[in-house]
């Protein structure tokens, strides 16, 4: 029961972890990244679709990104979604693919992002103390109910705060990289 517990914690920490990386990947850094487009909803015949299922990436060079619809009819579609987008980048459109150039970064916009990085880095790090919370309510209601002992109950504890730490020290790790991705020149 324990063992149960703490693997659906350990899951659910791991899902609020690659939700981070999503995150962290659609905020910009100055290089081109076809991540910075993952969120990118298009209004295709009347549905919302992400961008991603509609054209295909390429990079050039380091501030360019190339998208080609794979259906040359929805490039208005595209394009009216990227200027929407909070990217901040002006799509051009020739008739067959949509170029995005991506301004540089000052150095002002870049602790703004970093500000935004750590915001969402902190809210990951809330979501995951409120699953090792809501397990820990979980065993302690287990030992109170006499459906486990009380060791077990303080050696799920222990594994949970191990699983916890585990999972607020990527987040630390992965705040860290982007911090040093955004404020690289």
């Amino acid at each position: 029961m324990i063992e149960e517990t703490l693997q659906d914690a350990n899951e659910k920490m791991e899902r609020t972890l690659e939700a981070t990386k999503e995150d962290f990947a659609t905020i910009r850094t100055g290089r081109a990244n076809p991540g910075l487009y993952s969120k990118v909803l298009v209004d295709y015949y009347g549905s919302a679709t992400p961008l991603q299922q509609l054209a295909s990436f390429a990079v050039p060079d380091a501030r360019t990104i190339l998208i080609t619809p794979y259906d040359v009819t929805a490039l208005r579609e595209i394009e009216k979604a990227l200027s929407d987008s909070e990217i901040g980048a002006n799509p051009s459109n020739d008739g067959k693919v949509i170029r995005v150039t991506l301004p540089e970064l000052t150095a002002e916009r870049r602790k703004e992002y970093v500000k935004v990085v750590k915001g969402k880095g902190e809210d990951a790090k809330v979501a995951i103390r409120n699953h090792r919370r809501k397990a820990k309510e979980t065993m302690d209601k287990m030992v109170k109910d006499g459906e486990v002992g009380e060791d077990d109950g303080s050696r799920g504890e222990k594994d949970l705060d191990t699983l916890t730490k585990k999972a607020t020290d990527l987040v630390d790790e992965l705040l860290k990289r982007k911090e040093a991705e955004l404020l690289d020149v």
